[in-house]
């Protein structure tokens, strides 16, 4: 009996360490909501809006830094970008879209520098790619053929 009392006390502090947040603009519309632990460190799934009520981003928080998958928005609600962070740093592949929700370019990422390839489209069409090294361009292709030519395609993955 006193093992599953103190199984159920541990349980208790457990979520008590964890509690969901929610923040507002003085307008009284929602600002962000995420879960925070007992220290106010932002954890877990967060969300973030426009004081006009739109999303502006959404991914997820580990000890208050941006950690996985995120996506952001503009002012109207489209996508301005998606990809993956670790602690608080963008890293592998990134995605940039236009003014009309269309993929404007592609770029491999360390630390928040392109890092990799890069990959540019118009009209929703590939019109070329380059190389990066810690954010510097070291090459860049203007057709698919000469970037085939010089590359393999399994260091797109």
């Amino acid at each position: 009996m006193r093992f599953i009392v103190f199984i159920c006390l541990i349980c208790n502090i457990a979520v008590a360490q964890k509690q969901y947040q929610r923040n507002y603009f003085d307008n009284g519309k929602l600002k962000s909501c995420g879960w925070q632990d007992s220290s106010n460190n932002k954890i877990g799934y967060w969300k973030t809006f426009y004081r006009n009520g739109k999303l502006k981003e959404s991914g997820h928080f580990k000890n208050n830094m941006r950690a996985k998958f995120w996506v952001f928005y503009n002012q109207q609600g489209k996508k301005t970008s998606e990809g993956h962070f670790k602690n608080n740093q963008k890293i592998d592949w990134w995605v940039f879209y236009d003014e009309n929700g269309n993929i404007n370019h592609k770029c491999q990422l360390k630390n928040n520098k392109k890092n990799g390839y890069c990959l540019m489209y118009k009209n929703k069409k590939l019109t070329s790619a380059a190389k990066y090294s810690l954010g510097k361009k070291i090459k860049e292709w203007t057709d698919f053929k000469s970037f085939t030519k010089e590359n393999s395609l399994s260091d797109l993955e």
